[in-house]
């Protein structure tokens, strides 16, 4: 099996996810979501450019906040929350 078919084991809100390695991390949340909450109004996002100008996309990456989804690939082991942002009500 070649580097690039390799399944790569991650975690998105809480849930198991497993891509092919070179998949990014926004190609990995549409496995289990098409939509997901960045905003303090948890208003539903999405990529939108796919090149990391709109940042729609940002998601907490194993901790650290407002990474693009769609310009980070997949880790072994790596844990994405969709909601970067508390709603509050």
């Amino acid at each position: 099996m070649s580097a690039a078919h390799t399944p790569i084991r991650l975690q998105v809100d809480g849930r198991s996810v497993t891509v092919p390695a070179g998949f990014s991390v926004a190609a990995a949340i549409a496995q289990v979501a098409t939509a997901f909450g960045t905003r303090k109004d948890a208003s539903l996002r999405a990529p939108l450019c796919g090149m990391g100008l709109c940042f729609e996309c940002r998601v907490r990456i194993d901790g650290a906040d407002h990474q693009r989804a769609c310009m980070t690939l997949v880790r072994e082991g790596m844990r994405v929350e969709t909601t970067t942002e508390p709603a509050h009500g």
